[in-house]
């Protein structure tokens, strides 16, 4: 397994996540997503595994209100948006190459064995 974990350090599930991890002796890299972002390779695998950028879109974020995101129309601008704005993204992103989670989903994990 090759885990990533995409989350904030005050965030609680992110917190949970990391120890879900760290308890079943399983390595995996921790990326501050508020300060560093996904990469646009990285984003695009997440979003096809979740289902779309709506899922990793957190609207009760103070950057999601910041960006008048609500107001876009386009979803070319939203996705921009995003991107540049990595605060607004739920967490924990949990990513196994192809695979990926949004928020804490050890049943999932568990298959990823």
């Amino acid at each position: 397994m090759n885990i990533q974990i995409f989350g904030k350090a005050k965030c609680f599930d992110t917190k949970k996540a990391q120890r879900y991890f760290k308890e079943r002796g399983i390595k995996f890299q921790f990326v501050e997503v508020g300060k560093f972002g996904l990469s646009k390779g990285e984003y695009n695998s997440v979003k096809s595994a979740v289902g779309g950028m709506e899922a990793l879109i957190d609207e009760g974020s103070k950057e999601y209100e910041a960006q008048f995101i609500a107001h876009l129309a386009r979803k070319e601008d939203i996705e921009q948006r995003l991107i540049d704005n990595p605060g607004m993204f739920k967490t924990p992103i949990v990513r196994n190459g192809k695979l990926a989670t949004i928020g804490y989903q050890p049943d999932i994990w568990a298959t990823w064995g």
